[in-house]
């Protein structure tokens, strides 16, 4: 099992240690880095700013949004990194959901978000492999551009920039089981939001075609501490706001994801006080136990005798989040 380093996005502001703490994970031998993008900073920025400070560490967008950049433009952006860094980009890729396409993208989100994926990651297929000029009548994309209100004069077009990689990995933040099956036939790679090793039952059918490279990559929250429950609180804060905030009560994937996790009651009940204004009580309400499955947090030992139960399933890579140094060092010695 491989490790990576998740960064994720920035608060209010660009945060000094994220190049130190990308030297450090490289120096210890992690796999990759990885950035990601809500609504403020975006995902291929700063992992360019580390690629300039780093020389063998794998760079990863995990996730980088479909609804920001058409997929020739998500593309460009992937093939001019790869081309920088010499070979060393990973695009991980996410449809987001109703209330950040439709409110900060100001797009419609899909009917169909299936077809939408698909239809995407064509397009980057034929991008990358560069055999002739894109082209898809697509539902959601469509190349040359063939709309009622468009001129009719669209020319379909092949990069300019010869692709360094025309199998450049393409990773996909799935959450529904049919989208997760899918990202088995389409993508090199999926990358779970909550992953327990608990629970692998809950992703067994949708993962039983995925062939024998497939990358699994879920983010993990990791802490070297000796008080479990004080280091289980950012854990409990990041998924009262996802389970809670980050969709409408009608339709939040996240919360639906907890459902199907076995936690239905508690993530209905977490929603409930988020949307009523009781951000706090949301986030005590959070179960322990939820948040424990799913992250690595204690002292040394403990951590050591849970990181098995992750190397035993079927994760091939490790995306971890650590407020530390030392919890990265320790991982890279217990996984070696």
């Amino acid at each position: 099992m491989r490790l990576g380093l998740a960064l994720g996005y920035w608060g209010h502001g660009p945060r000094p240690r994220d190049v130190e703490l990308a030297q450090e994970a490289e120096s210890l031998g992690y796999d990759s880095v990885w950035t990601a993008e809500a609504w403020g900073s975006d995902a291929f920025t700063p992992l360019t700013w580390i690629a300039a400070h780093t020389s063998r560490i794998k760079l990863g967008t995990g996730i980088a949004q479909m609804a920001a950049r058409s997929p020739t433009a998500t593309a460009m952006h992937a093939l001019t990194l790869d081309h920088l860094s010499g070979g060393r980009m990973l695009l991980g890729l996410g449809l987001s959901g109703p209330q950040v396409v439709e409110g900060w993208y100001g797009r419609p989100f899909p009917k169909s978000p299936l077809t939408a994926t698909r239809e995407y990651v064509d397009v980057l297929r034929q991008v990358f492999r560069r055999e002739g000029p894109v082209e898809l009548a697509g539902r959601f994309h469509s190349h040359p551009y063939a709309g009622e209100d468009g001129t009719g004069l669209g020319k379909a077009l092949k990069p300019i920039t010869h692709p360094l990689r025309a199998d450049l990995p393409i990773l996909l933040g799935a959450e529904g089981p049919k989208n997760i099956a899918q990202t088995t036939r389409i993508a090199d790679g999926w990358m779970p939001l909550y992953w327990s090793p608990m629970r692998t039952d809950v992703y067994e059918l949708s993962l039983a075609e995925a062939p024998k490279d497939f990358m699994v990559a879920p983010l993990v929250r990791a802490q070297v501490c000796d008080d479990v429950a004080e280091g289980l609180l950012p854990v409990k804060a990041m998924l009262g706001f996802y389970i809670g905030g980050m969709g409408a009560q009608a339709k939040n994937f996240h919360a639906d994801l907890m459902a199907r996790m076995g936690y239905e009651e508690e993530a209905r009940h977490i929603q409930r006080l988020f949307l009523d204004g009781r951000r706090e009580e949301a986030v005590l309400a959070v179960p322990d136990a939820f948040a424990d499955e799913i992250s690595l947090v204690g002292p040394r030992e403990r951590i050591a005798e849970r990181l098995e139960l992750w190397r035993s399933g079927p994760v091939t890579d490790l995306l971890v989040t650590a407020p530390d140094p030392d919890t990265l060092r320790v991982l890279a010695e217990l996984n070696s």
